[in-house]
């Protein structure tokens, strides 16, 4: 489908204004040199590999998928299936080098195209292809690059030196389904630092239900299936063994019925490995430390929590001393603790523990007031002590940093910065995104006793005074923040705004960022905590804004958004008129252990909650218009959500409308997005368009 609307043809164009921009970059040890990720332009989606030298701010192309596979791009029809449902994991849809792991100099680095190794020579840029036992997936070099291991039929190889896993029916070297898309964890082996041996996960999900998936629009093509981890049920068997060619494995052993969850693991020299596990609820975190040699751990550090431990990226951190950073949460603040002592005051929301600094400090992400931002900081372990290292509001990042340097991302509303801090000064890093069609400028605030963070987008050029039908664009959901100052999220409420309509968004209780109490507020229960927040900030903006007609309010969202999109006119018909509902997760007794346990409990622990979360039930009370939204691909959210709550509707005599995507996933991919647009602007402009009536409900 061709675009006629301008910005919906620009961000299909430009992989909605990511095309272009560097991803995945790594400093050299000595942090003169560093590899990044990046397709050519703004309009071309091939992610190729590059090089940077510091000393010159020049970079060179070492990596091209067109020179070293002619005709083979790493589209997602052609890689593995491994490497196709991990991309989808961590959210990428660009074609290309999707990861490369290299030496500590940088000098080599290894990665896979369509299931083909390449070892590529950064210096002169020349990439050679590698013998493999079959399709491989997440290549990964020793010490030198001298031997690669990779996984190929759910073993662990090495090039050269053949396979080394036991031939035992389950899977070696990767991450499995809840890892990889809610705990934080893609990747399952790990070089010993001398290439000795190597620590492989091994994932045995035999006692798993599968999920099925056949593509209607090509019945002649075989359905493919996968093993999901759905709530209430077992979860993959997961252990760690140690690895040694020609030698005996040896596992770490700890309580995996008690702790099944492998958040985190790795060498530290060669004589430990550290390892972070978790209880199933995830109230209890450990961090382990391992004998390689005899497997024996012995427990370092325990964060617990009556509700759950939020997951802060970078802890539990054991620093060079031997003390053990965590998290450390008050009602009021996410901090971080040393060997128990907090650190951090309710100043500070702390995001992430990026890692320590030559001179010992913290790099820390977090937010001091305002939730829509994020700031970079040292924070100093022996004292406490803050130094603040960015300025102005945005949301301001550290994608790099080794030695010395750091190169930080720093969005606001005016734009994207990638800089690049030396002992020399300041530059950019090369960036080559599309430049954004406009500059939104949404009217945030705090609104209701609770503080929510709210924002109401008018169309550009609105006239004070006109009235104009609302729209609520939701999430809604826990672990995303919308509200925040960073420019590519409002593109497209803009253009939605645009469109004719005032753009309204609210955090409500049970997102990130706010306070922990804040986030912890829908424990055991989603629904109805976030549809009171949503409609008491409707009427608050609502009595702060006069052009927002609350007699025409349409909601729309996807996954959780989605799934409360649908909610919204099935529980509040009198204040919302019309839902677009895409990808909902409308029965969480359906949806994945690791995600859904953590905030809800067991199904079998608490029936009652699960039964007030699920849609079906509210079928045959749907008065309003509801269009549900999914693609038939999607591994995370089944698109059996979408279908059993279309079925329960049709036998209650509900009308709706359904909108099957075939072949297209989660992510919406490949311009998909905006062609949905096209529908749901269709949609709401019929059920909310000008002079329509809309206070009673319609006769279904």
């Amino acid at each position: 489908m061709t675009h006629t609307d301008p910005y919906l043809a620009l961000s299909a164009a430009t992989g909605r204004f990511s095309y272009g921009a560097p991803r995945a970059v790594t400093l050299s040890a000595d942090a003169g040199r560093a590899l990044f990720l990046r397709s050519t332009g703004a309009t071309d989606p091939v992610e190729r590999l590059w090089r940077y030298d510091l000393a010159t701010g020049r970079e060179r192309l070492v990596a091209d998928p067109a020179a070293i596979a002619p005709g083979r791009t790493g589209a997602a029809a052609e890689l593995p299936p491994l490497e196709r449902r991990l991309r989808e994991r961590i959210r990428l849809w660009a074609p290309g080098i999707g990861s490369f792991a290299a030496t500590a100099d940088l000098s080599r680095a290894v990665f896979a195209l369509d299931g083909r190794v390449f070892r590529c020579d950064t210096e002169t840029g020349t990439s050679t292809e590698l013998p493999v036992a079959g399709p491989a997936f997440d290549p990964r070099p020793n010490a030198d690059g001298s031997v690669v291991a990779y996984v190929a039929g759910g073993a662990l190889h090495l090039t050269p030196g053949g396979r080394v896993s036991p031939a035992d029916g389950a899977l070696w070297g990767v991450a499995e389904f809840a890892a990889q898309e809610e705990l934080g964890r893609t990747r399952g082996h790990w070089w010993a630092p001398d290439g000795s041996a190597l620590l492989a996960a091994r994932v045995d999900e035999s006692a798993l239900p599968l999920r099925h998936f056949a593509d209607p629009a090509h019945p002649e093509a075989a359905p493919e299936s996968f093993a999901y981890p759905q709530a209430g049920g077992p979860n993959a068997d997961v252990q760690l063994w140690v690895l040694r060619p020609g030698g005996a494995p040896t596992r770490l052993r700890w309580d995996t019925g008690e702790f099944p969850y492998l958040t985190a693991a790795g060498w530290e020299g060669g004589g430990e490995i550290l390892l972070t596990v978790a209880d199933r609820l995830q109230q209890r975190v450990l961090l382990l430390s391992a004998d390689p040699a005899t497997g024996e751990t012995r427990e370092l550090s325990r964060t617990e929590d009556e509700f759950w431990v939020d997951p802060l990226p970078g802890t539990p951190l054991r620093l060079a001393d031997g003390r053990v950073l965590t998290s450390a949460d008050t009602p009021a603040a996410r901090g971080v603790a040393l060997d128990g002592k907090i650190l951090t005051d309710e100043r500070l929301q702390v995001r992430r523990v990026v890692g320590p600094r030559p001179d010992g400090r913290l790099l820390v992400e977090a937010g001091d007031g305002d939730p829509a931002d994020q700031h970079v900081f040292l924070l100093d372990p022996g004292t406490g002590a803050l130094e603040k290292l960015t300025a102005g509001a945005g949301v301001h990042a550290v994608a790099a940093h080794a030695g010395d340097v750091l190169l930080l991302t720093s969005a606001s509303l005016d734009g994207v910065r990638r800089e690049l801090r030396t002992a020399a000064g300041s530059t950019d890093f090369p960036d080559l995104t599309a430049e954004l069609p406009y500059r939104p400028r949404p009217a945030l605030s705090r609104v209701t006793e609770l503080a929510l963070p709210a924002a109401v987008l008018y169309p550009r050029g609105h006239v004070p005074g006109r009235r104009l039908p609302v729209l609520l664009d939701v999430y809604g959901g826990p672990g995303f923040q919308v509200i925040a100052n960073e420019p590519r999220r409002w593109q497209f409420k803009q253009w939605w705004a645009d469109r004719g309509f005032a753009v309204v968004t609210v955090d409500n209780r049970g997102t990130p960022f706010v306070s922990p109490d804040f986030t912890r507020a829908v424990f055991r229960r989603f629904s109805q905590v976030a549809l009171d927040d949503q409609v008491a900030a409707l009427r608050a903006l609502g009595a702060a804004h006069p052009d927002l007609d609350l007699s025409r309010v349409g909601v729309r969202g996807w996954s959780y958004g989605g799934y409360f999109a649908a909610l919204a006119v099935l529980r509040r018909p009198d204040v919302f008129h019309a839902a677009s509902a895409g990808a909902p997760p409308t029965d969480f007794r359906q949806y994945d252990t690791a995600y859904t346990e953590r905030y809800l409990g067991l199904p079998q622990d608490n029936p009652e909650g699960y039964a007030a979360d699920c849609l079906l039930g509210d079928a045959p009370g749907l008065c309003r218009p509801l269009l549900l939204v999914h693609g038939l691909a999607d591994d995370n959210v089944h698109p059996s959500h979408t279908l059993r709550l279309s079925e329960a509707l049709t036998r209650a005599g509900r009308a709706h409308t359904v909108l099957p995507l075939p072949g297209v996933s989660h992510m919406l991919p490949d311009g998909a997005l905006e062609r949905v647009a096209v529908q749901e602007l269709a949609f709401f402009r019929e059920k909310l368009g000008p002079g329509r009536e809309a206070g009673a409900p319609p006769s279904p």
